[in-house]
């Protein structure tokens, strides 16, 4: 019985991620408002009462969408902070994976612009919106304290410093996403290390 029951779980769960692998694909390429439950049931080959039942809403299938493209982000900045001791390559590496150059949008910045659209509205997706955010919040300020304790920067107001930031990044991809012509990937990059390192006081 106890068998049958984890090989269940498991089919459920793998069930569950082929659905968000669909929201996620179908929410960057359509919106979010133009997606329905019915278009993700169709491209897993299964019933909206099925999405229904594991995510109840389409508000929350777009938060746990957005949370399951997160998670390759944040294992891949995980296993860098591993690798790379000094705080500086670390800032470095954050804006590279914040604002990658590549040819096309990623996946994930639709999810947020969607996410951020639903959370002026809703109050529960606010809510999510929040705990989102301060999830990488707390991962820079980490990063932060890693850099005060190892004596790589003086003491200074690490709240303060994430929240200016995270904000500069978000406000960065914005600006890349929209094509604007003066915020190109290499420049919105250098802005936000340029500002990192002087608001850290790093060499």
């Amino acid at each position: 019985m106890a068998a049958t029951k984890q090989q269940s779980e498991t089919v459920a769960d793998v069930r569950r991620d082929q659905m968000l692998v669909a929201a996620s694909h179908l929410i960057a390429e359509r919106g979010f408002a133009d997606t329905r439950i019915a278009d993700v049931a169709e491209r897993v080959g299964a019933s909206p009462a099925l999405v229904i039942y594991y995510f109840g809403t389409k508000d929350s299938l777009l938060t746990e969408a957005l949370r399951w493209s997160e998670r390759s982000f944040y294992a891949a900045v995980e296993e860098m902070l591993q690798e790379t001791p000094a705080l500086r390559d670390r800032i470095e590496n954050l804006v590279t994976a914040c604002l990658p150059v590549a040819d096309e949008i990623p996946d994930d910045w639709g999810l947020w612009f969607d996410l951020w659209a639903q959370a002026f509205r809703h109050p529960e997706v606010k809510k999510d919106r929040v705990a989102l955010d301060q999830q990488w919040r707390d991962l820079l300020a980490r990063v932060v304290r890693a850099g005060v304790a190892n004596g790589e920067i003086d003491d200074l107001d690490v709240e303060a410093f994430t929240v200016m930031w995270s904000a500069l990044l978000d406000g960065l991809v914005v600006q890349v996403a929209l094509d604007d012509p003066l915020v190109d990937v290499p420049y919105a990059q250098r802005v936000a290390r340029d500002v990192a390192v002087k608001e850290l006081g790093l060499s």
